[in-house]
């Protein structure tokens, strides 16, 4: 018998982590759904999914910053990044029309990348909920004919509603970046990594940082700060750098760590970005 991977992923069938999940580790997996980032963590530290996807960026909205924390408080792994276009859609219970509307709900990110569109309707109120496929399936259970979704086209197809505009994004090109988490490493050949350094108030701390990368040509693809909570106004970075050869990057890490107060390696992984 083959044992099928758990996967957990934030959201429903239908849902854009519900897309990853399938497109990455193909269709002979397990799903478990959660409603919340927490609780999706949790289950991969926990160990009752294997994997975990989670939304980390968006080329509009920009970082989802409470989920860097998540996986670094639970020491999770990143082992892999998935980039998917996202084309929203507005879809409503068979036969609504846009005047019979008064609400939109999706999630937040959802409705802050339709924004343009959503103004050209000043009269509709926007409701943020937990996730996109499962406002969908609400409307068609529950006969809800006030109400429009925001999400994909396959969350139309399985939960029964009508596309009635498509690709309602401000921005054509919007894609989200998504990271595969797990409990342990990363075993494979890698040429990416993540980081999460402190450093001291000294001048120049951060550019010798960054100078320690460019010396072993390591590019730095993504830089993020963060709130160190227990001390005001001190930040962590958490940094992703592409590399094309392991011992530059092993190096780079040796001379960060004499730099840093503290450096936390988050993962290494196969870059899938493309320029």
């Amino acid at each position: 018998k083959v044992i099928m991977k758990k996967i957990g992923i934030q959201g429903i069938k239908g849902s854009y982590h519900d897309q990853v999940a399938k497109e990455y580790f193909g269709d002979s997996i397990e799903v478990n759904e959660f409603l919340s980032f927490d609780e999706l963590a949790d289950s991969v530290a926990c160990g009752d999914s294997d994997f975990g996807i989670m939304a980390i960026e968006n080329s509009i909205a920009g970082s989802i910053i409470p989920n860097y924390a998540l996986i670094d408080n639970l020491n999770l792994n990143i082992v892999g990044e998935y980039f998917i276009n996202i084309n929203h859609q507005l879809m409503v219970y068979p036969g609504v029309k846009i005047e019979d509307l008064k609400f939109v709900s999706s999630h937040p990110m959802a409705l802050l990348q339709c924004k343009k569109f959503l103004k050209r309707y000043p009269n509709i109120t926007l409701v943020e909920e937990k996730d996109t496929a499962d406002v969908a399936k609400i409307i068609f259970k529950n006969e809800i004919k006030n109400t429009a979704a925001i999400a994909s086209v396959e969350a139309a197809h399985i939960y029964g509603l009508d596309i009635i505009f498509s690709n309602i994004q401000t921005i054509k090109n919007n894609e989200t970046r998504f990271v595969i988490i797990s409990k342990d490493l990363s075993k494979n050949e890698n040429d990416k990594a993540s980081l999460k350094f402190s450093l001291s108030h000294e001048t120049g701390s951060l550019a010798s940082v960054l100078s320690i990368l460019k010396n072993y040509n390591l590019n730095l693809t993504k830089i993020q700060s963060l709130p160190i909570v227990e001390i005001p106004w001190k930040y962590s970075f958490f940094i992703d750098t592409t590399f094309s050869n392991i011992n530059d990057f092993n190096k780079a890490f040796e001379l960060i760590n004499d730099k840093a107060e503290s450096l936390k390696l988050l993962g290494i992984y196969k870059n899938q970005m493309k320029w």
